[in-house]
C-alpha cells in the first residue's frame, strides 16, 4: 500500500501505535525537565501552560480507558474541569497518569470502530504543542510522524473533509487526504509534512515555506 492509498482501509491498531511511540519519546523528556518548564505558555493552546496541556491529555485518555465519555466530554468546559481537578497534583503525578493512559488507551480505541481514532491523533498533536513550548526541535515530527500522517489521511476521508493531494518534500509518495468522492477537484499542497500537520491541526504555520492551491488554510483544520 502506498501512502496515497492509506485512507482506503482503517488500521485499528494505528492510534494505539502512535500513542505508544509518542509515550516513549515524550515521557522521558518530561521527566528530565524542571518544574518551572511546566509553567511555560503554549502558542497553540492560548491560556494553557505545558502543565495544562499535559493534564488535559492525561485526563482525556484516562476517560477513554475508563469509558467515561458522557455527553459534552472534551468540550472546553469539560476540559477546564479536568484540568482543575488536577490542580493539586504534582507534575510527576500528571506525567505518571499520562504514561499509563497512553499505554492503555490503544486497545480501547481499536475496539471503538473508529469513533475514537481522532483522540489518538489529537494527543499526538498536543505532544507537539508541548515540545514546541519547551523549545524542542521537530515539534510535530519525530518517529510518530508516518503513523500520524496515515491516521490524518484516514480521518479526513471518513469525515468527508476537503479533498487534497499533498506532495511532501520528505515523503516519497504523494498523500491523498479528504473525501475521495467529493465533487470539487482536489486542492494541492507542496511542502514538508510537519507544516501540513500544523495546517490540519490549526497550529501556527507563520514563516513556513509551502504552497497551497484550491483551498484556504482554515478549510483544512480538522479540530476547528
Amino acid at each position: 500500500m502506498t501512502s496515497a492509498d492509506v485512507h482506503d482501509v482503517r488500521d485499528p491498531e494505528l492510534p494505539g501505535r502512535l500513542l505508544t511511540v509518542e509515550r516513549d519519546t515524550l515521557v522521558p523528556l518530561l521527566r528530565t525537565r524542571p518544574d518551572e518548564d511546566f509553567t511555560r505558555r503554549t502558542a497553540a493552546c492560548p491560556g494553557w501552560s505545558v502543565r495544562d496541556v499535559l493534564a488535559h491529555c492525561s485526563a482525556a485518555l484516562t476517560r477513554v480507558v475508563e469509558n467515561r465519555l458522557e455527553e459534552g466530554v472534551f468540550s472546553p468546559e469539560s476540559n477546564d474541569r479536568d484540568i482543575a481537578e488536577r490542580a493539586g497534583w504534582s507534575n510527576a503525578r500528571i506525567v505518571d497518569e499520562l504514561e499509563r493512559a497512553m499505554t492503555e488507551a490503544g486497545p480501547v480505541i481499536a475496539k471503538a470502530g473508529g469513533a475514537l481514532d481522532g483522540v489518538g491523533l489529537g494527543e499526538w498533536v498536543h505532544a507537539g504543542d508541548v515540545r514546541e513550548a519547551l523549545g524542542e526541535p521537530g515539534a510535530y515530527a519525530g518517529a510518530g510522524l508516518p503513523d500520524a500522517l496515515a491516521l490524518l489521511a484516514w480521518l479526513t476521508s471518513e469525515r468527508r473533509h476537503v479533498p487534497l493531494q499533498a506532495d511532501l518534500d520528505d515523503v516519497d509518495e504523494p498523500l491523498r487526504l479528504g473525501d475521495p468522492l467529493a465533487p470539487r477537484p482536489p486542492a494541492r499542497y507542496i511542502g514538508d509534512a510537519t507544516t501540513l500537520v500544523r495546517l490540519y491541526s490549526g497550529r501556527p504555520a507563520a514563516g513556513a515555506s509551502y504552497e497551497l492551491a484550491g483551498a484556504e488554510p482554515a478549510e483544512l483544520n480538522i479540530f476547528g
